[in-house]
């Protein structure tokens, strides 16, 4: 090869590296581009944080020696909860209370008081978990139709109290006496005062007084 040609391949080889390095950043650019494509195709879903953290359970306030009295719509006193030490739970919205003491008055005026070592009230005082030595008493009265209701008493380490409708519930043994000495016993109970209707499940057992002649012969 001449000394002619071979300056002549040279300026051909410049001018192709010049075109080359001209280019050069454009490519580089591409290829940076089709490598954070395939990054974010590829890389792991990272689930998004919640904004808020769920609630736990854990009392946002405490109440000491307190009263709480529910009202109805027409002004008239439903329900009053007296307790020794009260801590409300906002995820559940309900209330803890030691030493409970309920009053409830029905459409009738009729008189329902509860008591037990520990209580939990829903938020509109509808629904009351009483446990250990719970104890709620219906006191005698006069329906509407002029009937005769005798004093009915409940004692359990559990019950369940429904203010609305009227009903007391348990899943545990439970103590009923009713009137002037009738006694029973069972390992469960369902209590529908609308409906007049006591249901004890399980071994039930009843004492029931010496019926008395009104006249003597």
């Amino acid at each position: 090869m001449s000394a002619a040609e071979g300056v002549n391949l040279w300026t051909k080889l410049r001018r192709w590296l010049d075109r080359f390095a001209a280019y050069l950043p454009i490519l580089l650019m591409g290829l940076m581009a089709m490598t954070t494509y395939w990054l974010l195709r590829n890389a792991p879903v990272i689930p998004e944080a919640t904004s808020e953290l769920a609630p736990r359970h854990v009392p946002d306030y405490f109440m000491h020696d307190f009263s709480v009295k529910v009202f109805g719509a027409d002004g008239r006193l439903k329900s009053e909860v007296v307790g020794k030490e009260g801590r409300h739970f906002p995820d559940t919205d309900t209330l803890e209370i030691d030493e409970p003491r309920i009053r409830i008055l029905n459409t009738d005026g009729r008189l329902t008081t509860a008591v037990a070592k520990r209580g939990l009230i829903n938020a509109d005082g509808s629904e009351a978990q009483l446990f250990e030595k719970a104890v709620v008493v219906r006191e005698a009265t006069t329906n509407k139709q002029g009937t005769s209701v005798p004093r009915t008493e409940l004692q359990s380490d559990f019950l369940h109290l429904f203010s609305n409708t009227e009903e007391v519930r348990s899943h545990l043994p439970v103590v009923l006496v009713q009137g002037a000495g009738n006694r029973f016993t069972g390992d469960g109970l369902s209590y529908d005062n609308l409906a007049q209707v006591i249901q004890l499940t399980g071994r039930v057992r009843g004492t029931l007084p010496p019926r008395q002649d009104k006249e003597k012969k």
